[in-house]
């Protein structure tokens, strides 16, 4: 019988007018403690914020985006989440920090794969449906 294993998730968000309280979801971040277990999987072409937003500043998101990239990796470049256990990469990720890039609430489920898990629910909440 397969293990499952708990996991934790969070979507991320680009609300580019706040005040309207519209988003696009551009990314999705999954952490399994029991695999060490921590990664991002990000839409970094944003087209469909291009459509909401085309006076948005897209360069200035990626760049954001990536650090977040940086930061979930534990890469040399993130500083002092170098350093961080997994599950204060993954809190801080969450963290509401920003007005502009947010997280969707925490959510939990049980899986055998956590990267399969990253890849459902890119495609199911974040990827441009093919039409």
């Amino acid at each position: 019988m397969p293990k499952h294993n708990s996991y934790e998730y969070f979507i991320i968000r680009v609300v580019p007018f706040v005040e309207r309280e519209e988003f696009i979801n551009v990314g999705a971040v999954v952490y399994c403690r029991s695999k060490r277990f921590l990664a991002i999987q990000l839409d970094m072409e944003l087209k469909r914020l291009s459509v909401l937003s085309p006076d948005s500043d897209l360069d200035v998101i990626r760049d954001h985006l990536s650090a977040m990239q940086r930061v979930a990796r534990g890469d040399n470049s993130s500083g002092e989440f170098k350093k961080s256990s997994l599950s204060e990469r993954f809190n801080w990720l969450a963290a509401k920090s920003s007005t502009i890039i947010q997280s969707s609430p925490i959510h939990s489920g049980l899986c055998e794969d956590p990267q399969q898990v990253l890849d459902d629910l890119f495609k199911r909440v974040v990827a441009m449906p093919p039409y």
